[in-house]
C-alpha cells in the first residue's frame, strides 16, 4: 500500500468544462502522484459536473488535501478564465496551464505507454475513469473524455516533463 509519504510530487489535473447542468460535459479533475520508486499513482478522480466556482473549489480542496505540489489545468476552452477562477478560490496555489496543440491520440500514447510498462498504478478502484480509459478511441470521440484528458495531463506533468527520458526507456 503506497502512503502520501511515498511520493516525490502530487498534482492535480483539470480538464475544465465550460458549461454545468445536467447535459454538460464534465470537469475532468485527477489527483496523481511520482512515487519516490519512480512509479506514477493515480490517488483520485474528483471527476464532476458543476459549475466553476465548483470544480475550482473541488481541485483547491484536493490540492490542500493531498498537499499537491501544483494544479494542471487545460486552457484550450477556459483561457485566462481557468487561472482566474482558481485563484478566486486560493490565490497562492500553485498553477500551470497546458495547451492541447497536438491530437487525443499523440498526447495519449505515452501514457499508455506507461500504463504497458507497468509504471502507473491506481490506488483504488475508479470505475467510470477506467471505464473512459477502455471505452476512449482518439479518432471516433463521442462526448468529452474528460477524466482521461485529466489523467493524462496529471501524469505527463509528473512523468513525462523535463523527465521524460527518465521514465520511457
Amino acid at each position: 500500500m503506497v502512503s502520501l509519504k511515498d511520493m516525490q510530487r502530487i498534482v492535480v489535473a483539470i480538464d475544465p468544462a465550460v458549461t454545468s447542468g445536467e447535459s454538460a460535459d464534465e470537469t475532468g479533475i485527477i489527483v496523481a502522484g511520482l512515487g519516490v520508486d519512480g512509479f506514477g499513482y493515480v490517488l483520485d478522480d474528483l471527476t464532476c459536473r458543476l459549475s466553476p466556482e465548483g470544480w475550482a473549489r473541488r481541485a483547491v480542496e484536493a490540492y490542500h488535501h493531498y498537499g499537491a505540489d501544483r494544479i494542471v489545468a487545460e486552457v484550450n476552452n477556459g483561457g485566462d478564465l481557468v487561472e482566474s477562477v482558481l485563484r478566486t478560490v486560493d490565490a497562492k496555489v500553485s498553477y500551470k496551464k497546458v495547451h492541447a496543440s497536438r491530437g487525443k491520440r499523440v498526447r495519449a500514447e505515452p501514457i499508455a505507454a506507461l500504463y504497458e510498462q507497468r509504471k502507473v498504478f491506481h490506488t483504488k478502484m475508479f470505475p467510470e475513469l477506467e471505464d473512459q480509459m477502455c471505452n476512449f478511441v482518439p479518432d471516433r470521440v463521442e462526448g468529452s473524455p474528460d477524466r482521461v484528458d485529466a489523467l493524462v495531463w496529471a501524469l505527463t506533468e509528473l512523468m513525462l516533463g523535463t523527465q521524460r527520458e527518465v521514465y520511457l526507456y
